[in-house]
């Protein structure tokens, strides 16, 4: 129950109101009950409602191709120093390969192959420092 006072032209009203059911409302005036009819009007909306064209996608747009490629690069771990090279290019290598040493955070970290695959390139030298993800070598 909602309590309202209102002045009309001076007098004072002390109003309640009791319920709403669809568009009529139970109020009691100073004591005295009453039933009225609420006439709702649907407010004008100044914001402006934006209504968008359907999207046209082109063939094969919005899907995502996985690029095959016929290299795999292995890359290094963390930051770090090459200590040691275990690989040349030729070399055919296992899944599990120890292919280089590095020293990283004051230990020797034995970096493997996750493919097997013949070694096209070794990027790096012994001693040289590297950032995390560089290119170490390249699997064919």
């Amino acid at each position: 129950m909602k309590k309202f006072n209102f002045k009309i032209r001076g007098n004072k009203y002390d109003v309640h109101l009791r319920e709403v059911e669809d568009n009529i409302a139970t109020i009691e005036v100073n004591g005295t009950m009453y039933e009225v009819e609420i006439e709702q009007t649907t407010p004008v909306k100044k914001t402006p409602k934006l209504v968008r064209k359907p999207i046209q996608r082109k063939a094969g747009e919005g899907f995502i191709s996985k690029n095959e490629s016929k290299g795999y690069k292995v890359k290094a771990p963390l930051p770090g120093n090459i200590f040691k090279i275990n690989v040349s290019e030729g070399d055919v290598v296992k899944k599990g390969d120890v292919l280089l040493i590095m020293e990283a955070m004051k230990m020797e970290n034995n970096v493997l192959a996750e493919k097997e695959g013949t070694v096209s390139k070794v990027a790096v030298a012994v001693g040289d420092a590297v950032l995390q993800d560089a290119v170490l070598i390249e699997l064919a």
